[in-house]
């Protein structure tokens, strides 16, 4: 069920020059939200920006009735939204679209960029079933793979920097963790990376779940400008998705079945 609700911004911190996070304060009690659902955002007082932003949840505190968002600066609409303060209030549509399944006794978290965003929920919620997921961030350099610490606390990290200056040199896809004997991969990141990961499970018969982030204007399903060619015909990611199984992205992902 959507919900639209008025948030108080409880907590606001700068994390580098590209990225921010959001505290938000919801009036009553939280509906039930998924690991991978997310939010459109209200960008007020913008004559430039006329649509709403959508937002991976980043986490939820159930006993404080909060949830976090952690936001890239990549436009003006964000870019309004990051000259927010503490107090003000923010208007989102939410819980929007479906998560990840949270299935799996040995996961392997795959996040790259913004992409880490959902997968703090998620390790939050593998751990709270009483399992520790392999989670492993990527960026091109170490100040592009915000908020690390958060992670540390749900299970063993692993970092992979293009500049080397974090971790294993070189591409997320390359680490050498991903030859971990893993039950289930779940990723959220740039298109090429998940790609590349989806490949991955598939070759080596992993269930693998990826959250795509195709534009999404209204995050109902309405405007079809976020269709994705599925092998079960076109999908809109912010209805059907934005999690799917790659075994019904076999088109997306360019493999023969």
């Amino acid at each position: 069920m959507k919900h639209i609700t008025d948030f108080v911004i409880e907590g606001r911190e700068q994390l580098g020059e590209q990225y921010f996070a959001l505290e938000l304060r919801h009036p009553d009690k939280l509906p039930p939200i998924e690991a991978g659902q997310f939010v459109e955002v209200e960008v007020r007082d913008c004559r430039e920006v006329l649509l709403r932003r959508p937002i991976s949840i980043h986490d939820v505190d159930k006993e404080r009735n909060t949830i976090k968002l952690l936001v890239q600066i990549v436009g003006k609409g964000t870019r309004k939204l990051s000259e927010l303060k503490v107090g003000e209030v923010l208007n989102l549509i939410y819980p929007l679209g479906h998560g990840f399944s949270v299935a799996g006794e040995r996961p392997l978290l795959v996040g790259g960029g913004a992409g880490i965003a959902p997968l703090l929920y998620l390790a939050k919620c593998y751990k709270n079933k009483g399992v520790e997921p392999v989670i492993l961030l990527g960026g091109r350099t170490k100040e592009l793979i915000p908020v690390r610490e958060a992670f540390e606390p749900y299970g063993k990290v692993f970092y992979a920097t293009e500049d080397g200056s974090l971790g294993e040199k070189g591409l997320v896809t390359q680490h050498s963790c991903f030859e971990g004997g893993y039950d289930r991969i779940c990723t959220c990141g740039p298109t090429p990376m998940m790609k590349a990961v989806g490949r991955y499970a598939l070759g080596k018969g992993i269930a693998c779940e990826v959250s795509l982030e195709n534009m999404m204007a209204c995050g109902i399903g309405a405007c079809l400008c976020c269709v994705c060619d599925t092998d079960e015909g076109h999908k809109c990611v912010c209805k059907e998705g934005p999690v799917f199984d790659v075994k019904k992205l076999t088109k997306w992902l360019n493999v023969t079945k």
